[in-house]
């Protein structure tokens, strides 16, 4: 097992249920039950397809003889074939109507449909689970103050909880994405050779309404409740390219989501969970690496460019059908949802263990604070007879030669100070003190928060309301 390469995405990041989705196992089983399908579907329209056929179809579709397909393919080098000829072998009744009137992109299409379908329900269920963790953790600190930043220069106070509604509105978003791709889920059905469905009109004597009925039998056996209306041999790959749009997407809101706690951590406000033996660094011992996120930095950015795969294959289709999207598709789907996978567990993982450290964030917000309470200040001033212009002077001297003390000198903010000693504001250093409480300058966060919880994310996660919660475990 050591000679061989293998994917990161399976060894060390995706779980065993993504991984089984794009499994063999997974995609010959789903070939067998689309076979049924279509002979069910037959059978119903009056073609000289027997009960007894199906039955023994059904008998044997979870039991495939995967050495018999393998043997097979070696000779004829096409795997539907190969897997048309194990099922014969198996059941020898139903051999003469296995795969009746139906091409390769029959089983192979409308299987990448289905898989991809169940993959992105799987996105869906994890997704929740996040939004539902970071819920949680907005209401826990909603009325936390903390400094906020543009450019990440100092700039207004705003709180833990409100930034975290942020994070939480992005995932938001993708959420109705996934809905909405899911609410459009159809499969490609039996289109024949270049989409016309020639063969089944033979199949039928030229009963164009069998042949359209056809499609939503298999349609409704396999679960969808349509097909699309129109095809070339495969389905659209503008599919492929939208699906992985909507994890593209994903990605997009859990890096930007990794960045601001690797940020935090910097700054020793918030940090990632570290494990009791966890090694941060092989050199430094003290170390605690942001790992989680910086993986989901990581991981994110690969399904991003990812997602540029089905967009340039699509773009790059010739006439009814070319052969040059599967080699493509092969690897490029099934990674970008393995990727998002691992992306989600971390997210969760990291959003359950966060941990705020008030003290340093109060510490943070003092050193900041006097600069952002100027405007209260000078208007006290003002209400008490000064001028607004000689004011705003004064308090830009005062600004400037406070910040040279913090950063030319390493020294501590002393603009209170310096305030409290020019006569022209009339104001005590105890009194200004008491100006310095951060919840007065976080503006509207706490009811924001508060409103965005109640009024957006409650009612969608009501929705979800029975899906369980889950504790993301990960392995490396």
């Amino acid at each position: 097992m050591h000679t061989n390469y293998e994917s990161p995405l399976s060894s060390r990041y995706a779980d065993k249920e993504m991984k089984y989705l794009f499994s063999s196992e997974k995609k010959f089983r789903t070939w067998r039950r689309l076979w049924i399908a279509l002979a069910q579907a037959e059978h119903e329209l009056g073609l000289p397809v027997t009960q007894e056929q199906i039955d023994e179809l059904i008998a044997f579709q979870d039991n495939i003889n995967y050495d018999v397909a393998q043997a097979r393919e070696k000779e004829v080098r096409h795997d539907v074939m190969s897997h048309v000829y194990a099922y014969g072998v198996q059941c020898p009744k139903a051999k003469p109507i296995i795969h009746l009137g139906a091409t390769s992109c029959y089983v192979g299409d409308n299987t990448d449909i289905i898989v991809m379908t169940e993959a992105l329900r799987l996105v869906q269920k994890k997704l929740v689970l996040v939004i539902r963790a970071l819920a949680r953790f907005a209401e826990q600190y909603k009325n936390q103050p903390t400094l906020a930043f543009t450019h990440f220069q100092p700039a207004q106070p705003t709180t833990v909880g409100k930034r975290a509604t942020l994070w939480l509105q992005d995932l938001l978003m993708d959420l109705e994405d996934v809905e909405y791709q899911l609410s459009k889920a159809k499969l490609l059905g039996s289109k024949g050779t270049t989409g016309t469905q020639a063969s089944f009109l033979e199949l039928f004597d030229g009963d164009y309404a069998k042949v359209r009925e056809l499609d939503q039998k298999i349609a409704e056996k396999m679960g969808y409740s349509a097909c699309f209306p129109v095809s070339g041999q495969t389905y659209s790959r503008k599919l492929d390219s939208q699906m992985l749009a909507v994890l593209s997407g994903i990605a997009q809101s859990a890096a930007k989501f990794s960045n601001d706690i690797r940020l935090l951590q910097h700054l020793k406000e918030v940090e990632e969970p570290f494990e009791k033996n966890q090694i941060g660094s092989s050199a430094m011992a003290y170390k605690r690496n942001p790992m989680r996120t910086e993986r989901i930095a990581s991981l994110a950015r690969y399904v991003i460019a990812d997602s540029l795969n089905p967009a340039m294959t699509m773009a790059g289709q010739w006439f009814e059908r070319t052969l040059d999207d599967s080699a493509n598709k092969r690897i490029s789907v099934p990674e970008a949802f393995l990727a998002v996978d691992g992306i989600l567990n971390l997210y969760l993982n990291v959003t359950d263990g966060l941990v705020v450290y008030p003290k340093v964030i109060e510490q943070h917000l003092r050193r900041e604070l006097p600069f952002m309470a100027t405007e209260n200040i000078m208007m006290d001033a003002v209400k008490r007879g000064g001028d607004r212009q000689q004011l705003h002077e004064r308090i830009r001297v005062h600004s400037m030669a406070a910040a040279r003390v913090v950063k030319e000198e390493g020294g501590e903010n002393d603009l209170l100070q310096r305030i409290a000693a020019d006569p022209l504001f009339g104001v005590s250093l105890e009194e200004l003190e008491r100006m310095m409480d951060s919840s007065r300058y976080v503006g509207c966060a706490p009811m924001q928060t508060e409103d965005f919880l109640r009024q957006t994310a409650a009612p969608v996660l009501e929705k979800y309301k029975d899906i369980p919660d889950e504790t993301a475990e990960i392995s490396v």
